[in-house]
């Protein structure tokens, strides 16, 4: 750790934004934008890129003196990681799929063995395909076998811009099966069950998936049959196969409506008929039971959802389905995995994850029935249970994922029958004691009296109040679970607490939480998490408050900024949505029209005066800043680069003497979630901590 005695870095001067003064006038309002230029002349324009550049040439400026307690950060990182690992491999068909990590590479390579023993085959090494087609960066997150284990499909993105390619394998040959097919949606990729036609998406002119294709192996994507296609702007469209494997399933879905249609897998002509239309409010996941449709949903009331029973045959209505597990105000129900015997439910109970199993059984009626819930326990009280990778229907366990705050992921498999697990590998973290570590949950109170949960980890040895990393997201009914990272440990060996602030917005606390945080209470998920910030340091915990959250959790940073600047000795502001009355205004870009439901549509008067309120962008006033560290990339489809660029042009006007240092942090060759490669994005997160350490222990001089 640094010492006091060292002298303050002298960051060079920062730069300086054109401006050109614009004025948005709507409702009412004229809402001055000076720096609306770096959105409208885009991402190739010299002046654009201009501004980028000086910003990260700051940047290094600012770096340069903590360049080596970056470098450190990154080897005591580094020297966490189990370099050369597998994951457990998932049974599909009569394959076991896998990935293995080597030393000093970067990517991953997927390979597969068969169930009976045998040699491995590798499918794809990420590595090699990056250096072959000389790429800055390669993701590779959605990979399907075809039902007989002929062919192996990955989507692709070599951009960051969240545009992909399907790429099949034909692993008889080793070869590519036929030519990529370009331009695809990134989360849709399904076989029919005979393996030589799969489903795709596609998406319009805002990277909104709005079709879905079906593709006959050999054929030109030209030729591709439309199976569906969606036209409502806040609707976006997937395609999954059943876990049965009889039914592809179509969902077109907003944030608080699904449609769903279904066709048959075993026919790779047939057309998709319609199952349950969309209702505004009415929210639905549905799968396929055999005899019947299986459902979870918000119907009748509902509001943390109930699991119903749907005919195959006659009028469907979710106003008379049978109930098969019905609805409580204490249990929240968020997913399912069906199984020939079992059915697995995920959901939510006092705050955290739970799994219940139903065993399947017949029913007077003649349908699928099932029996009574059993919800699998666990030994500690603080934890986080996820249902993992299941590819075999016909089976008497499944695989689920396990971790805690101070315990890293373990892979179990869980005995349908028993309810007991049996670990099949715990994920590897050398040099990590877990009883050198602690943890608890705190609770803080809202000013509306709301008591707001905060997960608390730390070393045993740490003094108390320390130096405290406080995270927080708060959007889209996403929890953020207390679940181990082992990218943290560089703070807590150097005696800071880190702490999740499981703020409204999210669902942690259940549906409820989520509604209390979005639309006209959204206010709420910042105030949250002020007040979290603000019960660590009452509470004896917390000295320095630092701040971290990306995406949405960007929004939340700039937001809490605003609130309390006096609060923070830092923030880091990631891929933050901070100008969110130009985004939401402008139906023209990703994500703006689908995300009505989370925010509101500000060309309602009521809705833009909410966001008014909140918008960080806006809200920016003369002022003392902390130190904020603001990152963004490029080719970011989700939060464009303009809104973390202007907010940074925007904010260097208006800070007074005394505030902290101000960097803004582009990646030229990546998009919303940062590098791909697995060293990268260590050496991404030992700059941020370089950043942290030198904010609290005063090595950042003002600007």
């Amino acid at each position: 750790m640094p010492t006091p005695e060292q002298a303050p870095a002298s960051p060079a001067q920062p730069p300086v934004a054109t401006r050109e003064q614009v004025i948005h006038d709507i409702h009412g309002e004229q809402r001055p934008d000076d720096y609306h230029w770096l959105k409208t002349r885009g991402k190739a324009d010299a002046g654009v890129l201009g501004y980028l550049n000086d910003e990260n040439a700051h940047l290094d400026a600012v770096m340069s003196p903590l360049r080596e307690t970056q470098a450190t950060i990154y080897h005591e990182l580094l020297s966490h990681v189990q370099e050369d690992d597998e994951q457990p491999p998932i049974q599909d068909g009569d394959w076991l799929y896998f990935t293995r990590t080597l030393e000093g590479q970067a990517h991953p390579v997927f390979l597969r063995r068969p169930v009976g023993g045998g040699d491995e085959q590798t499918l794809l090494d990420v590595n090699a395909l990056k250096e072959r087609e000389e790429l800055d960066n390669v993701w590779v997150y959605v990979t399907r076998a075809s039902p007989d284990g002929r062919y192996w499909a990955y989507l692709m993105d070599k951009t960051g811009q969240e545009v992909w390619e399907l790429r099949v394998l034909d692993t008889q040959t080793g070869e590519l099966a036929e030519a990529p097919l370009t331009g695809l949606s990134g989360w849709t990729l399904a076989w029919h069950a005979e393996g030589r036609a799969l489903l795709y998406a596609t998406e319009d002119a805002t990277q909104r998936p709005d079709r879905v294709w079906r593709h006959v192996l050999g054929q030109p994507q030209s030729a591709d049959e439309a199976l569906f296609q969606e036209a409502d702007p806040t609707f976006r469209v997937s395609a999954s196969l059943s876990e049965n494997g009889e039914t592809l399933l179509i969902v077109s879905a907003a944030n608080m409506a699904q449609e769903w249609l279904a066709l048959d897998a075993r026919d790779a002509t047939a057309r998709p008929t319609l199952i349950l239309p969309r209702e505004r409010g009415t929210e639905v996941t549905l799968t396929d039971g055999g005899d019947h449709w299986l459902a979870l949903t918000n119907a009748g009331d509902a509001e943390e959802f109930k699991l119903v029973r749907l005919p195959k045959q006659g009028a469907i209505s979710l106003q008379n389905a049978a109930e098969v597990l019905p609805y409580t105000p204490e249990r929240y129900l968020t997913g399912m995995h069906l199984f020939k015997e079992d059915l697995l439910l995920s959901g939510r109970e006092d705050g955290f994850t739970r799994l219940w199993v139903l065993p399947r059984t017949a029913s007077p009626d003649g349908q699928g029935g099932y029996g009574a819930a059993r919800r699998v326990d666990f030994p500690e009280d603080s934890y986080t249970v996820r249902i993992g990778g299941n590819r075999v229907f016909d089976t008497g366990t499944a695989r689920l994922l396990y971790t805690s705050l101070t315990r890293p992921t373990e892979h179990l498999d869980l005995d349908l029958n028993t309810l007991d697990t049996a670990l099949v590998k715990a994920t590897p973290v050398p040099n990590y004691d877990p009883a050198q570590h602690v943890s608890e949950m705190v609770w803080a109170t809202a000013p509306d009296g709301e008591r707001v949960p905060v997960s608390v980890v730390r070393r045993r040895d740490t003094a108390l109040p320390a130096p405290t990393l406080l995270y927080g997201y708060g959007s889209y009914g996403i929890p953020v679970d207390p679940a181990f990272s082992m990218s943290r440990l560089p703070l807590l060996d150097r005696g800071w607490v880190w702490a999740i602030a499981h703020i409204r917005g999210g669902s942690e606390r259940g549906r409820r939480w989520y509604d209390a945080g979005r639309l006209a209470y959204k206010m709420n998920t910042f105030t949250d998490f002020v007040a979290a910030g603000e019960h660590l340091r009452e509470a004896g915990l917390a000295t320095e408050l630092v701040a971290m959250g990306r995406s949405a959790g960007g929004l939340l940073m700039g937001a809490a900024v605003n609130l309390r600047p006096e609060l923070w000795k830092a923030a880091f502001v990631g891929v933050p949505f901070v100008d969110v009355l130009s985004t939401m205004l402008d139906a023209s870009i990703p994500l703006t029209t689908g995300e009505y439901d989370e925010w509101g549509n500000p060309n309602e008067p009521q809705a833009y005066a909410v966001m008014r309120a909140y918008s960080p962008y806006d809200n920016l006033k003369a002022g003392v800043y902390p130190h904020l560290f603001v990152s963004t990339g490029l080719n970011d489809p989700r939060v464009a680069y303009w809104e973390p660029a202007k907010y940074v042009a925007r904010l260097r006007t208006l800070r007074e003497p005394g505030s902290g240092v101000l960097v803004l942090k582009t990646n030229m060759g990546a998009g919303h979630g940062g590098s791909s490669g697995r060293y990268d994005a260590l050496n991404e997160a030992a700059e941020e901590y370089a950043f942290a350490l030198a904010a609290v222990n005063g090595e950042l001089q003002g600007e």
